[in-house]
């Protein structure tokens, strides 16, 4: 991925320390070190700090595929990893203090002797308080073709890239879980035909609609929520302590996935697009409604039966994707209510 515009003094300090090399730069990383300190006293809202959240996100694609003219060697530099816990550890607790908040009356029951239906049933019944701000009716019935094209942008910076948090979590976790997590990912994965790994949909999607589908081609365009949507699941996936947050993050994923998939492939046939174009969203009706069952029963309902001090963290992984979502939503819908786009000016050309 190309380095993206920096947003403020963090995510700039950073580019110049990573523009730099992997020689001694150990008093630029100092420098680096208490910057972000002053600047996170300064920042009252840090998933909707574009800086931070920017900052985080390109020092976790570091993992990924990388940055363009950055040296590999810098994904493991201790003084980087350390600059990143320090972004994550406020992301972490704005994350908690956001899913305490969308956990609604749903309570979860005594993790002794819990078994993986009980677990499934809670994470269902999360799932059918997400009334959300009705996006995805929003899409199917009403959305003007600009408006799908920026659907599509704020979607790209995940869908691109399409299961890999998640896949940080195979070698973290054993037995029925384990088994259940690399069945999903086989799937999301195309099952062995590179054209139809989920990825490789969304981005023929894009070009049906005359977008650009390279990975993080629109990263400049989305405000600070579309970052942390993506950011939550790499904190969770590269977090052997978040293995149970990363389970309820895809489990509650998939239970809440099938309908809303099912309503945009009708905004988008709506607008006149052919099946190279619905093929992404079509297909998630379909394999979802198969997935939700063995990620919740299987995937987080077996890890809890393993590991049944896991299930808090199974909950908070569900929670916060939930309210995260939500707020992301929110921005896009209240944008459009009001005739105004919700990504960053200037808008991209071509949305």
């Amino acid at each position: 991925m190309k380095i993206p515009d920096a947003r403020g003094p963090i995510s700039g300090g950073l580019f110049r320390l990573l523009a730099d090399g992997t020689g001694d730069v150990s008093a630029a990383q100092g420098a680096l070190h208490r910057l972000i300190e002053g600047q996170l006293a300064l920042t009252d809202d840090v998933i909707d700090d574009g800086d931070v959240q920017l900052a985080l996100f390109c020092l976790y694609e570091l993992h990924y595929g990388g940055l363009d003219g950055v040296d590999n060697r810098w994904e493991w530099n201790p003084g980087l990893i350390t600059l990143r816990q320090m972004l994550e550890e406020p992301f972490e607790l704005a994350l908690r203090s956001a899913a305490r908040s969308s956990a609604g009356s749903v309570q979860p029951a005594p993790a002794a002797g819990l078994d993986s239906d009980a677990v499934a049933d809670l994470l269902f019944g999360l799932a059918g308080q997400d009334g959300g701000p009705g996006m995805s009716r929003h899409v199917a019935k009403k959305a003007t073709l600009g408006q799908l094209r920026e659907f599509l942008v704020h979607k790209s910076i995940y869908q691109l890239k399409e299961a890999d948090p998640h896949t940080w979590a195979i070698p973290r976790l054993t037995g029925r879980a384990k088994a259940a997590l690399v069945e999903i990912q086989a799937d999301e994965y195309g099952g062995g035909r590179p054209d139809r790994m989920h990825s490789a949909l969304f981005a023929r999607t894009m070009r049906g609609l005359g977008l650009d589908d390279v990975y993080g081609g629109y990263v400049d365009a989305v405000p600070a929520v579309s970052l942390a949507a993506v950011n939550m699941m790499s904190l969770f996936g590269l977090n052997r302590r978040l293995r149970g947050a990363i389970a309820g993050h895809l489990a509650i994923y998939e239970m809440t996935s099938s309908r809303p998939n099912q309503l945009y492939g009708n905004g988008f046939r709506r607008l006149g697009f052919g099946a190279d174009v619905t093929a992404y969203f079509d297909e998630h009706v379909e394999a979802d409604a198969v997935h939700e069952q063995i990620a919740g029963r299987d995937l987080a309902g077996g890890l809890v039966e393993a590991e049944p001090g896991l299930l808090p963290d199974v909950l908070f992984g569900a929670t916060a994707a939930l309210a995260i979502d939500a707020r992301l939503a929110a921005h896009i819908m209240g944008a459009w209510e009001t005739g105004t786009s919700s990504l960053k000016p200037p808008v991209p050309a071509g949305v």
